[in-house]
């Protein structure tokens, strides 16, 4: 990578990490885009060469954060050497969960404004070149599985749903239960959807 290269990222980088900070310690809507580049130490001009606006941050941002995420319970997996479809998508949810508990002030910024949109942009479309298509790691472990799911996203959508509003509920809330208490649950549903959705 070039020298012009490496600023440029340097740059979005320091614009994703500042607005990160700004957003979950003012909040959104009392952050404005001078408030970020004055932070970030940039010119207003060249926020306006990576991002449309705010919303255009916020929403790479939660794709940013959540490639992230993913990408750390994927390699824990790798490292687990856990086996079977099943077990290795709990093993993703339970440590996205753990993370997301640990850290209550990321999950209030990605959760916020989490619409299946968004997510589905954030696990397919990289923000930089550190992000991964966690679409593409979702296919992966598919086709390692040796099984045949029908509609196998619709399948991801269900369980994220799931998992993303009763996470959120739990962790925030300890509603209806603490976290710990409610992970029994999930894991039994998390695998009845799977099992709907298998192919025989």
């Amino acid at each position: 990578m070039g020298k012009a290269e490496q600023n440029k990222k340097l740059k979005m980088e320091s614009l994703l990490n500042t607005s990160f900070e700004l957003f979950t310690s003012k909040g959104l809507n009392k952050t404005s885009i001078s408030d970020i580049v004055e932070k970030a130490g940039v010119a207003k001009g060249t926020f306006y060469l990576y991002f449309k606006d705010k919303y255009d941050i916020r929403n790479r941002l939660i794709a940013h954060k959540s490639s992230q995420l993913f990408m750390q319970a994927y390699h824990a997996l790798d490292e687990a050497g856990i086996e079977g479809f099943e077990d290795r998508l709990i093993f993703i949810m339970d440590y996205v969960l753990d993370e997301l508990a640990a850290n209550k002030g990321l999950l209030a910024f990605i959760y916020k404004d989490l619409s299946w949109a968004v997510f589905k942009k954030a696990l397919t479309t990289p923000v930089s070149s550190d992000d991964v298509d966690f679409g593409e790691v979702y296919r992966k472990m598919i086709a390692e599985s040796g099984l045949n799911f029908k509609e196998p996203e619709v399948m991801l959508f269900l369980i994220i749903e799931l998992v993303g509003s009763t996470g959120y509920s739990s962790i925030m809330y300890d509603d209806p239960v603490s976290l710990n208490d409610l992970k029994p649950h999930l894991e039994t549903t998390v695998r009845s959807i799977i099992k709907q959705y298998t192919i025989q």
